[in-house]
């Protein structure tokens, strides 16, 4: 799979620490580790991330039912795609530095008119990412249909946000 153009466009080109949150098999932390990032990716899924172990920093644990692995812990940039547990927002928020970014996709509300996933708890409501980031600067912002760009790229509703956290002021 391709990594997010959504990433590949908004990721600083200094690397540093990132965070990968529901990373899976990998996408996008192949290619963060690939453009000289120090990756941590955290999920579930051991059987996905058994091949990722060798790359990155591979933390096994589910964010949903269990404490989060990462407390106290920040990053240079956190990416969330197609990941959506609001109970998370402030917890996945604490995790990006002061001046860090947050880049963050995700299925969004009319996507369960054409397909999976279809439950209202996996879908943004409009202008949700806006509102969970609005006192950080949005450097960037989308909530759109995309007809799919190729044979591999399904039609979708999706909502983007590229947001930095505000520095620490004395």
């Amino acid at each position: 799979m391709t990594p997010s153009n959504w990433l590949q466009r908004f990721a600083p080109t200094t690397p540093g620490a990132a965070l990968d949150v529901a990373c899976g098999s990998g996408r996008n932390l192949r290619w963060l580790v690939g453009a000289g990032w120090q990756v941590t990716g955290v999920d579930r899924d051991v059987a996905a991330t058994a091949p990722l172990q060798s790359l990155a920093k591979i933390i096994d644990a589910d964010i949903e039912n269990g404490p989060w692995p990462l407390r106290q812990q920040q990053f240079d940039l956190v990416v969330v795609c197609n990941y959506l547990w609001r109970p998370l927002f402030d917890t996945i928020k604490s995790s990006v530095k002061p001046s860090g970014l947050l880049i963050w996709e995700t299925f969004a509300d009319g996507q369960q008119t054409i397909g999976r996933p279809s439950r209202p708890d996996f879908l943004l409501q409009r202008g949700e990412l806006l509102r969970v980031c609005h006192d950080w600067r949005i450097v960037a912002y989308e909530d759109l249909f995309e007809e799919g760009a190729d044979i591999k790229t399904s039609p979708r509703f999706v909502q983007r946000v590229a947001a930095i956290r505000p520095p620490v002021t004395a």
